[in-house]
């Protein structure tokens, strides 16, 4: 029964939590990235290179043989993947950017230093006033 207990403890800590939601809108985002990349960006980009669509750009090193599939080097898909990804990396540098600067501000707020209590303000004055008869001569 103790790695049960210690699994549960884990499993619903705030931190792991967290992580599964951020990998769960982490996978639905890069289908959303993809889809944009794969959707919107590359036609427009492969009309503008003469009609291209850059998920079938591919050399085919051996074509098919009976029930042999070709193979094929598929280099457009890897160039919608090298999109996909500097799209992601971008808006997770905008995110982070956007995070530090509000940790910046947070850090930079000024804090009032505590106001002493009667207790401390009195100890100050008797500490005074004991260096003060200890300075007399």
């Amino acid at each position: 029964m103790g790695v049960l207990s210690e699994f549960k403890a884990f499993a619903v800590k705030g931190n792991v939590v967290d992580m599964a939601v951020g990998i769960i809108i982490g996978a639905a985002f890069g289908k959303i990235v993809s889809s944009f990349v794969g959707d919107v960006v590359m036609p427009p980009i492969g009309l503008l290179i003469g009609g291209v669509d850059f998920a079938d750009l591919a050399i085919t090193l051996k074509a098919a043989e009976g029930n042999t599939p070709a193979v094929v080097l598929a280099y457009g898909k890897f160039i919608q993947s090298i999109i996909d990804f500097i799209i992601i990396a971008f808006a997770i540098f905008m995110g982070v950017k956007v995070i530090n600067r509000l940790k910046r501000e947070e850090a930079v707020a000024p804090t009032l230093p505590p106001v002493p209590s009667k207790e401390e303000e009195l100890l100050g004055e008797i500490r005074d006033l004991l260096k003060a008869q200890n300075n007399k001569p």
